[in-house]
């Protein structure tokens, strides 16, 4: 284990305030995320409040992380030390249930593992982004084109999945018409990738 800066929810009610958290040391499947970005995800404030259940206090939360990969596990095979790299709302499952053997593991029988307040494989609750570093199996890590700038790249891993897979989903492009309603968040990343994707967009 070691002790990295972050910023956490003392309870559902007071401030956040700056404190340390710690993480645990590699495993051999496993990237450190020196982290640039975390986006703020409405997500996070449910769950700092308490709406969703119980919260493990302190909690610190963040699921939209970007940041460049500082060190990597001994059998790491997807990605290399100075890789652009980007972690969602999940970091971990059981990958043996069927649901993880087809590449389902949002639907893991044993649960996923939420990127914050949750319990890892190894007992340990999860810790989110709004932190300095962030350790994670290399198989919830997705590499971040150079050509992405960290600051928009970090919607992309909620926001941006959340809203392109029903738009791919049903096909979203030329001669289809996409309706958003609300332009929050989600609201006005469906806008931008429907447009994208050549949809008449309302």
């Amino acid at each position: 284990m070691f002790t990295v800066n972050a910023i956490a929810a003392p309870s559902a009610s007071e401030p956040l305030v700056r404190t340390t958290i710690e993480r645990r040391d590699l495993g051999p499947h496993d990237v450190l995320i020196d982290i640039r970005y975390a986006g703020i995800c409405h997500s996070d404030i449910h769950t700092v409040r308490g709406d969703w259940g119980s919260v493990p206090y302190p909690l610190t939360v963040g699921h939209e992380i970007v940041g460049r990969i500082t060190e990597v596990g001994a059998d790491v095979t997807r990605h290399t030390v100075g890789d652009r790299a980007g972690v969602g709302c999940m970091v971990n499952s059981c990958r043996e249930c069927e649901n993880c053997r087809t590449g389902n593991e949002q639907y893991c029988l044993k649960g996923n593992t939420q990127t914050y307040a949750s319990v890892d494989r190894d007992g340990s609750v999860t810790q989110g982004g709004y932190s300095t570093h962030v350790v994670v199996n290399e198989d919830f890590v997705l590499r971040v084109p150079e050509t992405i700038p960290y600051e928009a790249a970090a919607p992309m891993l909620c926001a941006g999945i959340t809203t392109y897979s029903p738009l791919a989903h049903w096909n979203a492009g030329p001669g289809r018409k996409v309706a958003v309603v609300g332009l929050g968040g989600l609201g006005h990343m469906a806008v931008k990738i429907a447009a994208a994707m050549g949809a008449e967009v309302t």
